[in-house]
C-alpha cells in the first residue's frame, strides 16, 4: 500500500503517499483490512515515515518497506537501484551501494570499439584447426 508502481499514472505520477491526513487514514484503513483479510505481511511504498511507523504499531503482521523508514520489520530495494544499474533520477530513499551502470556501458563500449577495429578476438580467443 500507499504508491503502487502499477498505478502511478492514475494516481499522477510517483509521488510519496500518505502526506495529507485523508491519503493517510485511508493508507491505515487499508491496512488493517488487508490484516483482516489474513494476508501474512504489508508492503508500504514511498509513505511518510511517521505514517509507517503507526502503521507498523497497529498491526500485528510484518511491515516491509520500501522509502518508508526505518520503523518498518523489514526493507526492500530493488537490487537494479541497489547496485546502480538504474538511471538517473532516483527515487529519494534509493542507495546505491555500487556503481555497475558506468562500468558496464564502459565494457559494452570497449567491446564495440574492439569489434569494430578488429582487436577482437585475437587468436587467444579462437579454436585452432
Amino acid at each position: 500500500i500507499g504508491l503502487q508502481p502499477q498505478s502511478v499514472h492514475a494516481y499522477g505520477g510517483y509521488r510519496v503517499r500518505g502526506k495529507d491526513a485523508g491519503q493517510a487514514e485511508k493508507i491505515k484503513q487499508d491496512a488493517r483490512a488487508l490484516e483482516r483479510s489474513g494476508v501474512f505481511s504489508i508492503v508500504l511504498e514511498a509513505v511518510p515515515v511517521s505514517l509507517a511507523r503507526e502503521v507498523k504499531e497497529m498491526l500485528s503482521v510484518p511491515v516491509i518497506g520500501i522509502g518508508a523508514g526505518k520503523h518498518c520489520d523489514g526493507q526492500v530495494l530493488v537490487i537494479n537501484d541497489l547496485l546502480g544499474l538504474s538511471a538517473s533520477p532516483l527515487p529519494r530513499f534509493v542507495k546505491q551501494y555500487a556503481d555497475l551502470r558506468k562500468i558496464i556501458l564502459q565494457a559494452v563500449r570497449s567491446y564495440c570499439e574492439e569489434v569494430r577495429t578488429e582487436a577482437f578476438p585475437e587468436d587467444k580467443h579462437s579454436y585452432g584447426d
